[in-house]
């Protein structure tokens, strides 16, 4: 019997993730793709009000997904609280779209445990995670100010390196 419940769940989570892609364009690329149109959405912030991507053009918006459990996003986070600030009255929004299962409560308990905070979006059902494409935490896109990916950056990067923050700050000047 121990067999049949282990064999059953194997099966299971194959199943499921072979759904994992479902939101793909064609041939199975994803839609979101460098030198592409940023695929729009719409999801709550902590607040619980609507953030949609395309009312954000005329900024460069920094799209991080990441997750409170993800030991490499939580290494990230502090430099992307620099960045934000470094960033701060220009014309740049930073969206952190959370994919915990756990949903607000995950990320509130956890920016208060580390003393960070960032504008947080939350994805607990992956749906926005799927379109773009992303197979892991962190993944983080750069939208231009006519939100087209300019580049998909997979896994950690410290965000406050003053390259990254000069990168970013340029293209809010074009």
């Amino acid at each position: 019997m121990k067999n049949v419940i282990i064999w059953s769940m194997l099966c299971l989570m194959v199943v499921l993730a072979g759904c994992s892609k479902e939101q793909n364009g064609a041939a199975g690329k994803p839609v979101a793709r460098e030198g592409s149109q940023a695929p729009d959405f719409t999801l709550k912030n902590l607040d619980g009000q609507e953030v949609r991507l395309s009312s954000l053009k005329g900024k460069v918006v920094l799209l991080n997904f990441w997750a409170t459990w993800c030991p490499p996003c939580r290494e990230e986070v502090p430099s992307m609280v620099k960045l934000n600030g470094a960033m701060e009255n220009k014309p740049f929004q930073m969206l952190a779209v959370s994919i915990d299962e756990g949903g607000k409560k995950a990320v509130e308990t956890y920016f208060r445990e580390s003393e960070n905070t960032l504008p947080a979006l939350l994805d607990s059902d992956r749906a926005v995670g799927n379109i773009y494409g992303i197979t892991g935490v962190p993944e983080t896109f750069i939208i231009d100010m006519k939100g087209v990916i300019l580049k998909k950056v997979v896994g950690p990067m410290d965000w406050s390196n003053p390259e990254v923050i000069g990168y970013l700050d340029g293209l809010t000047k074009n």
